[in-house]
């Protein structure tokens, strides 16, 4: 009787998933998938490279929005900031190390999401999408007005990266830039889990829940918030360096609306609060418009419209988050 019961006590302790064996098992996935892509598409991996740094910036935006519930429509602000911090820092002060860049970029961005912060959090509901309207505008127009340094509407050109390492040099066919662009994200994917299973995680998803409840507490909300809003600044910024290294040049459309409004799509095409969510929805928007913009050229938006449409209405948590929650409800049935 008491082996039985020892057995039964046991039993869920086995059946509990391994959150480490899982989280390799997601970075194999990606790697996987990166090295297919490098095979498959030779020929393109110059979008390839661009969806690597954009699912930086929807991961940075998942941060604040699906972690803290902060509602924002300018993060490409943290984006442009890191992008433009990098080729300054090439062109203007011979900072040509890609690692370097990569690192002044994450400052860069880490800055505009400090600045960023203290004002969108200012605000709340409505409020918190006006606000960072507004501070997208106002990046927008400095960049545009400080020419002598960002080169303004025609762009910042002359980035030219050493080789990584001194050893790989970018090519005309981008390989050593997708190569770089990988260990980029896995890298920054696995401090990232780190941080949303940690205590200040946790307590992010806290203030996402209830703010009030966390601030009774005797935790700082906005102490907290401010906090993720630059280390989301940072993450976006290595997306914005890496951006700048593989195309070599920055325009003003990295802090652009029309940018910070796409995130915010593909986050939520692939669910909000899951940084694998962040992923998918990136390469699934991104590889989708870029399919089918080729095919249709005057009727693409439509298709793109519609597909974003049916995920809405048939999976509203997105789709990484309809899936797991339909593999959840099948094990539970099981």
């Amino acid at each position: 009787m008491a082996a039985i019961e020892t057995s039964a006590a046991a039993k869920p302790e086995t059946a509990r998933p391994n959150w480490l064996l899982r989280d390799l098992t997601g970075l194999a996935i990606i790697l996987i998938v990166a090295v297919i892509g490098y095979f498959l598409f030779p020929n393109n991996l110059a979008l390839l490279t661009r969806i690597l740094g954009i699912a930086l910036l929807v991961l940075s935006l998942d941060l604040v929005t699906g972690y803290c519930g902060v509602a924002t429509l300018g993060h490409a602000a943290l984006f442009g900031a890191g992008a433009y911090a990098s080729g300054i820092a090439a062109v203007h002060f011979g900072i040509t190390d890609p690692i370097a860049m990569v690192g002044v970029g994450a400052i860069g961005g880490a800055v505009a999401g400090l600045l960023s912060g203290i004002v969108i959090l200012r605000g709340h509901g409505l409020a918190q999408l006006v606000l960072s309207i507004a501070v997208i505008h106002l990046f927008h127009e400095a960049a545009n007005k400080a020419s002598s340094y960002t080169g303004g509407s025609d762009g910042l050109a002359g980035i030219s990266p050493d080789p990584v390492f001194g050893l790989f040099g970018f090519d005309l066919w981008g390989r050593t830039a997708y190569g770089f662009g990988v260990a980029l994200l896995v890298i920054v994917f696995i401090l990232l889990r780190f941080l949303v299973r940690s205590p200040f995680g946790m307590l992010c998803r806290g203030i996402r829940e209830d703010p009030i409840r966390v601030s009774a507490m005797g935790a700082s909300v906005q102490g907290t918030l401010i906090k993720m809003y630059v280390i989301s600044g940072a993450v976006a910024g290595v997306g914005g360096a890496l951006n700048a290294i593989s195309t070599q040049v920055v325009g003003l459309d990295s802090l652009s609306f029309t940018t910070s409004a796409e995130a915010l799509v593909m986050l939520v095409l692939g669910g909000t609060g899951s940084l694998y969510g962040a992923l998918i929805g990136t390469v699934t928007f991104m590889w989708f418009e870029d399919v089918v913009s080729a095919a249709n050229p005057f009727h693409w938006l439509t298709i793109v419209g519609a597909l974003l449409i049916a995920v809405v209405l048939f999976a509203p948590k997105g789709l990484y988050g309809t899936a797991a929650s339909l593999l959840d409800r099948y094990r539970g049935r099981s």
